[in-house]
């Protein structure tokens, strides 16, 4: 018989219920059916009798005062400011994860990957300066340059073994270099009038992160206290906050501090001369387990189904929500931002991926095929959370509506067609008599 992996703790019977609960949550593709339910119970709350309550609801002032020091805020400003940095945060752990682990870390191999991002942002870019008229408008440049990495995910699940895992691992890259421009467009085209002396103070707890770091302070509460101030510093100084979880996340160290082998010899210690591990034993223990472990895969692991589960389809209820009464895809905005995503994102990935081979830099990787990656770039066209994110930056009022329109539609057509796509090009796996089914 297997042996577990999981602790060797006492079945309870709670865990009838919560056991199923937790083995559904560490599926990828379950994030994304949450984020779908938690956008369409957005649209139909704001589509709905109840809307003007639900929508104001999202424009809640929330604080604090403590002496003449305090913060005020609608509770939509502190999800998007504020648990987004958390968001914006892993997907720093990521991106660090890629880069020292990952497809990322070898140049040849993230030729691809990154050559198929530049080319997904730069040309739905274009398409939507091209279609959105002059004025305000042309401030959502950005809108159409992301990938959601959930939906994707989910899409990729749905089609089950037919997808080869060479096409799987390309997607995912792309996403996370996706990510990357997507911070770097936040960073440096959506920051408002700089108080470059609370920026100053932000870069001064970053510093102070790296000095900590090198002296070996290994206290998770000490940094998070840390991040607290950080993210202040730049929510104050006019750069967005979220690009503090970025910059913290690439900073987490992605090796552990102790050796696997550390951990079962000094268990193999414990308690020899007792009945029993001491308390002390206990926690030292713990913290020897937890240093076997990278700082940055223990935090992943920890925030992820909190990312995921809560975070995401939080954002989803205070943004997603737009009335569609008089609401028309005719219009200016949401035809760029559409075809920006439907368009922009498949032509400029294959086009970028097709110089990026044919000049030698990268090879397109076993089993995917051209017109494969046309159904890939279909799929990256799902722009949803960072698209909404980008365009709660870039505009307001009617506009902002507007855009949310051509987010909302250009992610499910780009879903339709990709998934249409990728179903018609993609061999069917041979069938096996253990498993006929998917994961």
């Amino acid at each position: 018989m297997k042996p577990e992996r999981d602790a060797p703790l006492p079945r309870e019977p709670i865990d009838r219920l919560t056991r199923p609960v937790a083995d559904w949550m560490h599926v990828e593709a379950s994030s994304g059916f949450v984020l779908l339910a938690c956008t369409l119970a957005a649209l139909g709350l704001a589509n709905s009798p109840w809307a003007e309550g639900y929508l104001a609801f999202w424009k809640t002032k929330v604080g604090f005062q403590v002496g003449s020091f305090g913060m005020q805020h609608s509770l939509q400003h502190w999800i998007n400011d504020g648990l987004m940095a958390v968001f914006f945060f892993v997907i720093g752990l990521e991106v660090k994860r890629e880069l020292v682990h990952g497809e990322l870390r070898d140049a040849r191999r993230a030729a691809l990957p990154i050559a198929a991002a530049i080319g997904g942002m730069v040309a739905p870019a274009l398409l939507y300066l091209a279609f959105a008229g002059d004025g305000p408008a042309r401030n959502g440049w950005g809108i159409p340059m992301a990938t959601d990495i959930a939906f994707v995910v989910g899409c990729m699940a749905v089609l089950g073994r037919r997808v080869p895992v060479a096409l799987r691992i390309l997607l995912l890259s792309l996403a996370i270099a996706d990510d990357i421009g997507a911070i770097l467009v936040i960073a440096v085209g959506y920051t408002d009038d700089l108080d470059l002396v609370l920026l100053g103070a932000g870069f001064a707890g970053i510093v102070l992160v790296a000095v900590l770091a090198r002296l070996g302070v290994r206290s998770f509460g000490v940094y998070t206290a840390l991040g607290a101030a950080i993210w202040y510093g730049f929510h104050e100084s006019g750069v967005h906050a979220t690009i503090a979880g970025v910059i913290l996340g690439l900073q987490t160290p992605a090796r552990a501090y102790l050796g696997r082998s550390v951990l079962s010899r000094w268990v193999s210690c414990v308690g020899q001369d007792e009945p029993g591990p001491s308390a002390r034993e206990a926690h030292a223990a713990v913290r020897v387990a937890r240093e076997t472990v990278s700082p940055l895969d223990y935090l992943v692991h920890a925030l992820h189904p909190w990312v995921a589960f809560v975070i995401m389809p939080v954002f989803a209820l205070a943004n997603a929500g737009v009335s569609l009464a008089g609401a028309s895809l005719f219009e200016p905005v949401p035809i760029a931002v559409a075809i920006g995503l439907i368009l922009g994102k498949p032509l400029g990935i294959v086009v970028f991926s097709f110089v990026a081979v044919r000049t030698g830099l990268c090879r397109l990787p076993t089993g995917v095929s051209w017109t494969v990656l046309l159904g890939a770039g279909f799929l990256a066209g799902i722009g949803f959370t960072m698209a909404l994110f980008i365009a709660g930056l870039a505009l307001e009022g009617d506009l902002l509506d507007a855009a949310k329109v051509g987010i909302l539609a250009g992610s499910a057509v780009s879903a339709a067609l990709g998934m249409a796509c990728l179903f018609r090009w993609l061999p069917t796996p041979p069938t096996s008599g253990r498993d006929s089914g998917g994961s």
